[in-house]
């Protein structure tokens, strides 16, 4: 599952590899500064790429909830879907029976530009935290789905199988984000897209080569400790640990 991310470059270079803007420009100073570990359990803001405005980048708040909720009840909906996630993700094999994902997956889909995610792996009962990026630095589309609630814009990330990479890191689970090719990122928010189109895509393999990923500090997993710093991605190794990738 995909429950931590990182955007840490700077506005301008997201909206030059998407080709987009931002939707308001008053917005620019809430998102200019780096965020280097966005915990999705505290619903953070972050920018998405909509299918209805594929042109434009536009705040979203991490975590869908149903469409018929009313936007004062975004909080108490996200108390009561922590026992199943928070609406941070969806899998992707469910896109098409889930009550909340139904409609999204065919006329809301969405980008989540990030410029990595963290995924935890376990060894003798103790969670060692991955970071995971591109080798070269450029930016992962995410592809999710979301919900309009009155102004506001509610997303989750759509989740598949693992790749072998990702298989190794996130040995529970066997769970990685839905990271869109080059291939097909431009025709994840085609509006002409029909259900058998949508699962393709969501089943063309990212290329693991492409990935870079090391052990990181345990601070991020710790509620006691501010993770959200730089040094957060910095390489940690764990002797006791055998060679994941």
């Amino acid at each position: 599952m995909c429950f931590h991310a990182r955007i840490a470059e700077p506005l301008e270079k997201v909206q030059r590899q998407f080709k987009v803007k931002i939707s308001d420009p008053k917005l620019i100073p809430l998102f200019e500064e780096p965020q280097y570990h966005l915990n999705g359990f505290s619903h953070p803001n972050m920018l998405v790429i909509p299918q209805e405005r594929s042109d434009l980048l536009a705040p979203g708040v991490w975590g869908i909830a149903p469409s018929h909720t009313q936007p004062d009840g975004i909080k108490a909906y996200y108390k009561e879907a922590i026992r199943y996630g928070g609406g941070l993700n969806a899998q992707s094999e469910k896109m098409f029976q889930h009550f909340i994902y139904r409609e999204s997956a065919l006329t809301r889909r969405c980008i989540i530009p990030v410029s990595g995610f963290y995924e935890p792996h376990e060894y003798l009962k103790k969670k060692y935290p991955f970071y995971i990026h591109h080798k070269n630095q450029s930016l992962l589309p995410l592809a999710g789905l979301y919900t309009v609630i009155g102004t506001y814009i509610t997303f989750a990330i759509l989740t598949k199988v693992a790749s072998p990479l990702l298989k190794r890191i996130h040995n529970l689970k066997k769970r990685q984000p839905v990271i869109l090719s080059d291939t097909t990122v431009e025709d994840w928010l085609n509006p002409e897209l029909t259900a058998p189109d949508i699962k393709s895509l969501v089943q063309v393999p990212y290329p693991d080569e492409n990935l870079d990923a090391y052990t990181v500090s345990k601070d991020l997993f710790s509620p006691k400790v501010d993770s959200n710093v730089k040094s957060i991605t910095d390489h940690v190794n764990y002797n006791e640990l055998p060679k994941v990738v």
